[in-house]
């Protein structure tokens, strides 16, 4: 059902090697990363898993040049990661859409931005329209949209750039379940039509399982690589299935043990103070 993360004959897309990432305070120094090491291949879908704290984000935002490590590097398709890159398409949990503007005129900005021509731009709106299911709503503005309707727009919109990273950070932890698994369903879809590389944050011990083809577990802080496993359940995956509950319950007793690690030091740090 699991495996040990070994190589594979594909070709790295995304490298991160000794990774370090230190946060100076007033008082104090804290230390987010420490000696983070992967090497992702091309068109995998990858969750990290962890609880609150154990700088899953911060690798994220690493990864997409947002905030560069304290020390160590990361690479995307062999180039040094030294800050945002069209590369790297980017999803957060707050859909970031701009309100004066319709779900078309959302999707279509950084089209614009690139220069593209109107006859250039057009189908490629049109497909993902369609491809989203945002087709009837074109015209409409985000405020007039629900959470999973502007988080398509969202998806879209860094779909339009084509970049062959995906970079998602908790996107659809907002979301009621129904909404969310639709969206998990869709983003599968995407994922398997298009062949991005994914990196996906979550803390949800399910969502990881139904997504990732790799499920990287995280440490509380500082944040290194507790578990790092191949998830070779079939597509799609049925959550009631005993060899999904089976992992469910494998990774849930990894992230109980960082969760509990995190109480002790609230524990010990009310007590100190």
């Amino acid at each position: 059902m699991t495996t040990t993360m070994t190589t594979t004959k594909n070709p790295a897309h995304i490298v991160v090697k000794g990774v370090n990432k230190i946060f100076q305070t007033a008082d104090r120094e804290v230390v987010a990363l420490k000696d983070i090491n992967l090497t992702i291949p091309q068109g995998q879908f990858v969750c990290l898993l962890g609880p609150s704290g154990c700088g899953k984000s911060t690798l994220l935002n690493a990864a997409a040049g947002f905030s560069m490590p304290t020390s160590g590097s990361i690479t995307a398709d062999g180039k040094l990661v030294t800050g945002p890159g069209p590369d790297r398409g980017m999803v957060f949990q707050e859909y970031a859409l701009f309100p004066w503007m319709t779900v078309e005129q959302n999707i279509r900005f950084g089209l614009e931005i690139k220069g593209l021509s109107e006859s250039a731009m057009a189908p490629i709106v049109t497909d993902l329209l369609q491809k989203l299911g945002l087709s009837e709503f074109r015209t409409r503005f985000p405020k007039d949209l629900s959470g999973g309707m502007r988080q398509r727009v969202a998806i879209a919109r860094v779909l339009a750039l084509d970049s062959p990273i995906l970079l998602m950070d908790e996107p659809f932890g907002a979301l009621d379940a129904l909404t969310r698994r639709n969206l998990q369903d869709e983003l599968l879809r995407i994922w398997s039509e298009l062949g991005k590389t994914v990196i996906f944050v979550t803390h949800s011990i399910e969502e990881a399982i139904y997504l990732a083809d790799r499920i990287v577990v995280m440490t509380y802080r500082p944040g290194t690589v507790k578990r790092d496993m191949l998830v070779d359940l079939p597509r799609l995956r049925d959550p009631a299935s005993a060899e999904f509950n089976a992992l469910k319950r494998e990774l849930g007793q990894l992230v109980m043990e960082e969760q509990q690690r995190h109480h002790d030091s609230e524990i010990l740090a009310a007590a100190v103070d």
